[in-house]
């Protein structure tokens, strides 16, 4: 789908010299001699490549369509998480490199969205917020405030995060996928 330069936003993937770019950062600049333009920043989804570019607002440049599946996650090996089709059962694999951190994340049966661009898997999406058990965590000292004290705590994933001081070990608690912080106690 083609738009014009002016409309480039944060985040956008664009299918630009033959690569998939998504966009880090863009200015649309009017100078007070010539024409506007906008100056954008991309990342190459495929070769982790960064682009400088500029753009004549009467440029148009070509957005990727992407099309997203509910998947549910299955298991994982040592390169690669799988997931299978609700609807289909139809399995598909995606490397570690893509998922990132948030694979630690993923619980078996968790639903997760994931994008595909001509059949490539390019990106996860994980439900806002997933319920996590603590497996270790320090003792609340006594005289510390509510409101700004919080200790350390690993996750039964092995990640690290802030927690209340009354979070004890064993406790199931909720955490949010996109910033990876504790939301409440269950």
């Amino acid at each position: 789908m083609k738009i014009n330069a002016g409309e480039i936003r944060v985040g956008m993937l664009l299918e630009y010299k033959n690569d998939l770019w998504q966009v880090l950062k863009t200015q649309h600049v009017k100078p007070g001699k010539g024409g506007a333009f906008a100056q954008v920043e991309m990342k190459s989804v495929g070769k982790n490549t960064k682009l400088n570019e500029r753009f004549r607002s009467s440029e148009s440049v070509e957005k990727a369509s992407l099309e997203e599946i509910n998947f549910n996650y299955l298991y994982s090996d040592e390169n690669s998480y799988f997931f299978i089709d609700p609807k289909t059962f139809e399995q598909t694999e995606i490397k570690k490199d893509i998922v990132g951190e948030k694979g630690k994340l993923l619980s078996e049966n968790l639903e997760v969205k994931i994008s595909f661009h001509n059949d490539y898997a390019i990106s996860i999406e994980l439900p806002n917020q997933v319920n996590c058990k603590i497996s270790s965590t320090d003792a609340a000292l006594k005289g510390q405030t509510v409101s700004s004290s919080y200790k350390p705590a690993i996750l039964d994933n092995g990640i690290k995060i802030q927690v209340p001081p009354f979070v004890e070990d064993g406790d199931e608690i909720v955490l949010d996928t996109r910033t990876i912080e504790y939301i409440k106690k269950i």
